[in-house]
């Protein structure tokens, strides 16, 4: 796999096409919104919740529901849907692909470019994070819901909890378009539930309305002293999942996002918070769960099941993002290959991978025990979070002032703005690090590790496999094709470095004595692109000898399938037939060494991802019949 370049191409024909405006705004709805609308289940109780030093008065909850509602209007309203959503990567949107058109857009300062890029991957290290998250605190906060039906039940809320994550990872290999049918739907529900029974109680309460005055959010701010960290720490858990607007913007497009948070998102969350501040005014004793207190005791079952749902769903959402960020990360040369399935013969973006998805219930039950309920993590909620809107928001600035060219001072006044939002939020996350905001973080990191190796063993490996081969020019001229033994087919060698002779040719010809008729010597290339169209896939140079050097494009979220683009070299005169080619793979067997490279214990790491990677077989789709796999070993 060949290093990312940068192009200006439109979207190819894997690009999803887009269904009706309505259709893909019930879509957003079910996909996009369902982690922002889960928090209702939990933030509120956890503003007032002891350690942050608020306490239950009327003037502190219209200002803490103040800072709710403002914060979704300038965080998520300004930031996300209105400015953010613009800054698309050729349609995709997401912390990798943004952080593409960020380095795209200062190539010509390699520093810079190699620091924003590392900077992007930690921010994308940190979604792992939230994906972990999710899944747990959303559904222990719906099912703990049980507490107020039968508080007899609260011993079985863990287990309970366990059970249906259990179920739900287990049934990701069936893949989730079924399922997703009827995602928009309940969703759609789900938000009307909460807009209703928010109404309901600010009907009971007006009071609470004087919460849309900013004054009384800037009141309630000003007033925290040294606990303004901590109650921003809880505050923040209402914009989790903002970043989703942003990455599922390729799925749905950027105006289907915006009119389900203005038209249906945001009008019913700002009823909901609203509606709770209310019952709060007046019954003080609800704080022990506000959310399920707004709704009377016949209509608690329907919605403890309607709030499990919404969570489920939710948890889909960013276990879907963690499969695509994956591949992403593997194509920008950042991960190694994993298994990649596809579960959709239609949509190349469902996908299941097993290494994923078992990690991930590994780590997410692993929370849910830990951790225990949706109380405690929230504290680990929110850090991780805030830090990658921080990071964004940086990446977002060099898109504005170095791909747009807007003006200077627009382009850092916006972001100074948002920037001192951001550095609150993650200064409110930070104050709960003790109390599990640790754990995404001490995650991320370590992916962060994981990742940033891989990319430089994978450089080192090809810099010394450059240093050690045969240049394939003067190889080329060099044959005498008349005295060699010539096999009537086609061999396709796949290599990293299509300036050196793959080592796969170098064996056959050694110990085989055999040279093929055609030798075709084939580097895929994934560009900094989403999409890469059909009529750039294929580069062709024709070395003479019947030997041609071909590079095969694609972009991170197309399917790298090879036959398929090797057919479109028909078009420049090159026919590949496909029952008479032959693949040679060259798999390096990498053997740490002292020297410079990298350090020992990276060096191990290194060796060991490489030799547990993916076949090369599987992720570039060459048929199991047609390979050829020949060993060599390198040292780094």
């Amino acid at each position: 796999m060949h290093s990312p370049q940068a192009s200006h191409s439109p979207h190819s024909d894997n690009a999803p096409h887009r269904a009706p405006l309505a259709a893909l705004t019930l879509g957003a709805i079910g996909v996009v919104y369902g982690d922002i609308g889960t928090s209702p289940l939990y933030t509120v109780k956890e503003i007032f919740a002891p350690a942050t030093g608020v306490a239950l008065d009327q003037r502190n909850v219209i200002g803490a529901v103040s800072v709710i509602l403002w914060a979704l209007m300038l965080v998520v309203t300004l930031k996300y849907v209105i400015l953010i959503l613009r800054a698309d990567n050729r349609g995709e949107g997401g912390g990798l692909a943004l952080t593409a058109l960020a380095t795209r857009a200062v190539q010509g300062r390699p520093a810079l470019r190699n620091a924003l890029l590392l900077l992007g991957v930690f921010g994308a290290t940190l979604f792992y994070g939230d994906s972990v998250i999710t899944p747990a605190i959303s559904v222990l906060g719906a099912i703990e819901g049980i507490e107020v039906v039968a508080p007899a039940l609260e011993p079985y809320v863990v287990p309970a909890s366990v059970v249906i994550l259990i179920a739900l990872f287990v049934v990701q290999r069936f893949g989730t378009a079924l399922v997703g049918r009827f995602f928009g739907p309940i969703l759609v529900l789900w938000f009307v539930t909460l807009g209703v029974s928010g109404a309901l109680h600010v009907l009971q309460q007006p009071a609470i309305l004087a919460a849309a005055n900013p004054v009384h959010a800037w009141h309630f701010l000003a007033e925290r002293g040294w606990y303004l960290f901590a109650a921003v720490g809880a505050i923040v858990l209402a914009l989790t999942g903002a970043e989703a607007l942003y990455a599922d913007m390729g799925h749905f497009g950027r105006r289907p996002i915006q009119l389900a948070w203005s038209g249906l998102v945001l009008p019913s969350l700002t009823l909901n918070y609203l509606g709770q501040g209310a019952l709060l005014i007046g019954d003080p004793s609800a704080i022990s769960n506000p959310f399920y207190r707004l709704f009377p005791d016949a209509w608690m079952a329907p919605a403890l099941l309607l709030a499990t749902l919404a969570a489920i769903i939710a948890s889909q959402a960013v276990i879907s993002g963690a499969y695509s960020m994956t591949k992403q990360a593997i194509q920008l040369g950042f991960l190694p290959r994993m298994a990649v399935r596809y579960t959709s013969a239609r949509e190349a973006g469902q996908i299941y991978m097993p290494a994923i998805n078992w990690a991930l219930l590994a780590g997410v039950v692993a929370a849910t025990l830990f951790f225990g309920s949706s109380s405690e993590l929230a504290g680990a909620y929110g850090l991780a979070v805030t830090l990658t809107m921080l990071i964004t928001t940086v990446l977002t600035y060099f898109v504005v002032r170095e791909a747009w060219h807007l003006p200077a001072l627009v382009a850092i006044g916006a972001t100074s703005f948002f920037l001192a939002i951001d550095l609150v939020l993650v200064a409110g996350g930070i104050v709960k690090f003790f109390d599990g905001g640790w754990f995404p973080l001490a995650l991320g990191l370590l992916l962060f590790g994981i990742m940033s190796t891989w990319a430089r063993g994978r450089a080192l490996l090809l810099q010394n496999i450059r240093q050690d081969g045969l240049e394939l020019r003067p190889f080329i001229d060099a044959l005498d094709p008349a005295s060699m033994n010539r096999a009537e087919r086609t061999a396709v060698y796949l290599v990293a470095d299509p300036s050196t002779v793959p080592q796969a040719l170098l064996h056959n010809f050694k110990h085989n004595q055999v040279l093929h008729q055609r030798n075709l010597i084939v580097t895929v290339v994934f560009r900094e692109l989403p999409w890469v169209p059909p009529a750039e896939r294929v580069e062709l140079h024709a070395l003479g000898h019947d030997f041609w050097r071909i590079t095969l494009n694609f972009g991170f979220m197309d399917t790298p399938d090879v036959p398929q683009a090797l057919a479109l070299a028909e078009a420049q005169g090159l026919h590949v037939p496909v029952f008479e080619t032959s693949y040679f793979l060259s798999r390096e067997t990498v053997v740490p060494t002292p020297g410079s490279g990298m350090a020992h214990w990276r060096e191990q790491l290194f060796a060991t991802m490489s030799r547990n990677a993916g076949g090369v077989a599987e992720f570039f789709r060459l048929p199991g019949n047609a390979v050829v796999e020949l060993g060599t070993r390198v040292q780094i």
